[in-house]
C-alpha cells in the first residue's frame, strides 16, 4: 500500500497514512464509525523533499496495514513547528473538508501580484501557526510580508491564511451592506475596518481573537495563502457557480 504524508493546520500537524487524499480526509472530519463531526484542512507534502527530516525508519516501520490487511489511517509524525519545518516546494495540494466528510482538492497556482485590487480593505482568517481573524488595509502579498519579513515586533516563521468575503465593507465599511455575510459581530467588523481606513500607519486590526475551529466556506473570497517573506504558494477557491460544476457533494453540503 502507498504510504501518503499529510500536513493538518487545525491542528498543526505531519502526519502520515496509507489514505488517499478524499479518504483521509473523511477519517479526519467523521472518524472510523461517523462518531466524529469537524471539519479539517490539509496539504499533501511530498515524501521525497521532507526524507532527512523526519525518521524514515520509525515510518516504515509504525505505517504499515492493520492485523487484518486494512490500511493504516493515520501515524503521527511531529505536532510541533510542522508548518516552520516544512519547505514551500514539498507541499503539493491543499485539501478542505466539510463536517460530513466531503473533501474538495485545490491545486497550488502561480500567484499574480498584478490582479490585487488597490484601495480596498480585506479580511484574513489565519490558519497556521496562529489563528486570529484579521482585518488589513495590506493585499496578500503584503500582509504575508509584513509577518514574516521581520519589520514588525511579531514575527512568524511561516504563515497559512485565506482571504474572505467583505463585499461591500472592502470599499464602504460603515454603509456597505452585510445582507450576505455571516459573521457573529457585524457592527465590531465594521469597527475594525473603518478605523483601518481613516488611519493610514495602521494596517492590521485584529476582528476575533481565537478562531473557532469552523471555516464557512461560502465565505471565501480569492483562496489560500501559505508562504514567508516574498515566496507565496496560493490556492484559489472557486466560485459558488464552479464549485458546483466541480465537486457538487461538496457544494451541496457547504
Amino acid at each position: 500500500m502507498s504510504k501518503f504524508i499529510y500536513l493538518t493546520a487545525t491542528p498543526e500537524a505531519l502526519i502520515a497514512s496509507m489514505l488517499p487524499p478524499e479518504e483521509f480526509g473523511a477519517y479526519l472530519s467523521t472518524g472510523t464509525r461517523k462518531r466524529n463531526k469537524g471539519q479539517a484542512i490539509f496539504f499533501e507534502v511530498d515524501l521525497n523533499q521532507i526524507e532527512k527530516l523526519i525518521d524514515i525508519d520509525s515510518l516504515n516501520q509504525r505505517c504499515v496495514p492493520k492485523p487484518d490487511g486494512s490500511p493504516k489511517n493515520s501515524v503521527y509524525l511531529s505536532v510541533y513547528k510542522v508548518l516552520e519545518m516544512i519547505p514551500l516546494s514539498a507541499l503539493k495540494s491543499l485539501f478542505i473538508t466539510t463536517d460530513n466528510g466531503y473533501t474538495l482538492e485545490l491545486k497550488r497556482t502561480p500567484y499574480d501580484l498584478s490582479g490585487e485590487a488597490k484601495n480596498k480593505l480585506y479580511l484574513f482568517q489565519e490558519l497556521c501557526p496562529v489563528s486570529p481573524m484579521v482585518a488589513s488595509g495590506l493585499a496578500p502579498s503584503a500582509f504575508m510580508k509584513r509577518l514574516t519579513d521581520g519589520s514588525t515586533p511579531i514575527v512568524l516563521p511561516k504563515l497559512f491564511f485565506v482571504e474572505l468575503k467583505l463585499g461591500d465593507l472592502a470599499t464602504n465599511p460603515l454603509k456597505g451592506s452585510v445582507d450576505y455575510l455571516p459573521f457573529a459581530n457585524v457592527a465590531h467588523l465594521r469597527d475594525c475596518l473603518e478605523v483601518l481606513k481613516g488611519d493610514y500607519e495602521k494596517h492590521m486590526k485584529t476582528v476575533q481573537r481565537v478562531f473557532s475551529g469552523s471555516l464557512l466556506y461560502r465565505t471565501i473570497e480569492s483562496g489560500f495563502y501559505v508562504g514567508s517573506k516574498d515566496e507565496i504558494v496560493f490556492y484559489p477557491y472557486p466560485s459558488i457557480s464552479e464549485l458546483e460544476n466541480i465537486n457538487y457533494e461538496f457544494f451541496r453540503a457547504i
